[in-house]
């Protein structure tokens, strides 16, 4: 046997313990949930009697006729993009301002990237407490004390326990978003600060020599060098909004009317709370197929750029 195939042997061997484990704890268990799914097992005496009927798609039938997951559909929808626009935006904003590299800069980086070692339970606690509105308008709290305080209280409101709603946009979502962008945006900040110092100085300064702009500079130079950068942030974000669910469960649970409600949550409460674990198993299979919409075409479009 040659040297060449010894190494490529003694590396699968290496690997082997790795792809088990990925194969029964990810892609098997990923099999068993969609066989869940498709089951009538939606009661813990169903569960245990261990008989498997085949309903088809039934559960996945009822679960979009169920207005509560039609208005988490739109709730992940609404949450996603304001989250993805509010990172991007603001981890540019601060790339740029800490790429200048005044006086300070590095205290501010560090500081701007501190949330991220936070965990979202602990973010949603804290900023739940932050919005908490309160009894309005005999004892109100948070930021709702604040603006009282403040001699403001025309601009005191129900937070995340608002029933108001743009078309199918509840504004109670707008306190989450708050929160979630509060946490993520240094780590957007970060991967935009990595790419703006990787662009090459003498590019920088040539444009400058040309005549151009700060404006010009940063949307016909540095922008068109990011986009790899974005495309990776809106990734990243992209599928952790999608299957966003520590935070809402900490900062807001469901809310009124299921305003703040996610499919997570869903998923959590039917299959702890009711046990019916073939309707949480589908709502998992969907929430599976979301993020793979999102992440699959990435991954296929970096393995086509490495050929």
């Amino acid at each position: 046997m040659s040297v060449q195939k010894k190494k490529a042997r003694a590396g699968f061997l290496i690997i082997l313990p790795s792809l088990a484990f990925i194969g029964i704890f990810v892609y098997y268990f990923i099999f068993l949930t969609l066989r869940t799914s498709t089951s009538n097992w939606n009661s813990f005496s169903s569960l245990l009697s261990g008989e498997y009927k085949f309903v088809g798609l039934r559960n996945y039938q009822r679960l979009f006729m169920d207005p509560r997951f039609q208005t988490d559909l739109w709730n992940t929808l609404f949450f996603t993009l304001f989250f993805l626009a509010g990172c991007i935006i603001l981890g540019i904003f601060l790339a740029n301002i800490i790429d200048k590299k005044l006086k300070g800069s590095s205290f501010f980086q560090n500081l701007f990237l501190f949330p991220m070692a936070i965990s979202f339970v602990v973010t949603g606690t804290v900023w739940g407490w932050i919005f908490a509105p309160g009894n309005i308008p005999t004892s109100p709290q948070g930021i709702n004390l604040l603006l009282e305080n403040l001699g403001w209280s025309n601009l005191q409101w129900m937070w995340y326990t608002s029933t108001q709603s743009i078309g199918k946009f509840n504004l109670a979502l707008i306190p989450v978003v708050i929160a979630a962008t509060w946490q993520m945006s240094g780590y957007v900040m970060a991967m935009y600060l990595a790419g703006l110092r990787a662009i090459p100085e003498e590019m920088i300064e040539a444009a400058q020599v040309d005549g151009a702009t700060g404006t010009q500079l940063f949307w016909r130079i540095k922008m068109p060098m990011l986009r790899p950068i974005t495309l990776s942030a809106m990734i990243v974000i992209g599928h952790m909004s999608l299957k966003i669910f520590d935070l809402i469960y900490a900062m807001t649970g469901s809310g009124p009317n299921n305003v703040t409600d996610m499919p997570a949550v869903y998923m959590f409460e039917q299959m702890f709370r009711s046990n019916r674990y073939a309707v949480a198993s589908a709502i998992a299979i969907i929430m599976l197929v979301m993020v793979a919409a999102v992440i699959v075409p990435y991954l296929y479009s970096s393995f086509r750029g490495e050929r």
